[in-house]
């Protein structure tokens, strides 16, 4: 129940971090993965990092935050494969500062990417999935749409739109078999999370000292989760907002 063989599966901002770990745990399954992001050259090499084992991956340029770019991207999607089973709404970025020191600019940045990308891909391709007969959509939230954080207001407000947009969506194409849920990232080890650590005295200490888990996640533990996720083996499970910490949000 949880082969992915022949499905195609689409992960935006899927050439680092968390989008590649997931990539990686699809393509494993038997998916092919296809990552879309802004840096082509990235993209092309984690694609040739996951061809290299053996695994088939696909890439495409794209600015999700553009509904111009959002419409080329899921044609490409068509007109080289034919079918998109799985979405990975991944693509994600944060601006570290006080709310009161944020411009409209930076704030609109963080919600253009994290929240307004999953509506204009969501939208996208629920056309697809229902034409199709089924599909599943990975919406990925964050600890913060449960937490707050004195740093990261936008972050935190796009987040917690995340998860109630899938919510939404989800009792909406429940109907077209399309099953949309959220995955709530913990502390994991990224470039976004690094730059973190500098700007943030003590948080590296203090995610130790709070995770039962002992560690930093990788991004490798969100595979799982993913292609549960993206298999039939979650066919009856849509709405859902699951965290992906080691404990953090229950310690």
């Amino acid at each position: 129940m949880f082969d992915l063989t022949g499905k195609v599966a689409l992960i935006t901002g899927g050439n680092g971090g968390i989008g590649l770990g997931m990539a990686g745990g699809l393509a494993d399954a038997g998916a092919k993965v296809l990552l879309a992001g802004r840096n082509a050259e990235k993209s092309a090499q984690a694609a040739d990092a996951l061809r290299t084992r053996g695994l088939k991956a696909d890439t495409i340029e794209a600015d999700v935050t553009l509904e111009s770019d959002v419409a080329h991207l899921f044609q490409q999607v068509m007109l080289r494969h034919g079918r998109l089973d799985v979405l990975v709404n991944n693509a994600g970025t944060s601006v570290r500062k006080p709310p009161h020191e944020l411009s409209l600019d930076e704030w609109h940045h963080v919600m253009d990417t994290n929240l307004t990308s999953t509506f204009l891909c969501s939208r996208a391709a629920h056309a697809l999935m229902k034409e199709g007969g089924a599909g599943k959509m990975i919406n990925i939230g964050s600890m913060l749409s449960i937490f707050g954080a004195p740093y990261a207001s936008a972050y935190g407000a796009s987040k917690g739109g995340v998860v109630q947009f899938t919510r939404s969506v989800a009792t909406s194409w429940a109907a077209d078999n399309i099953q949309v849920n959220a995955v709530l990232p913990g502390w994991i080890d990224t470039d976004l999370t690094r730059t973190a650590r500098q700007q943030v005295k003590g948080l590296h200490e203090r995610v130790l000292a709070r995770t039962p888990a002992g560690r930093w996640g990788i991004p490798s533990d969100l595979a799982g989760i993913a292609v549960f996720l993206a298999s039939s083996a979650s066919d009856f499970i849509t709405g859902t907002a699951i965290p992906v910490d080691g404990g953090y949000c229950i310690s």
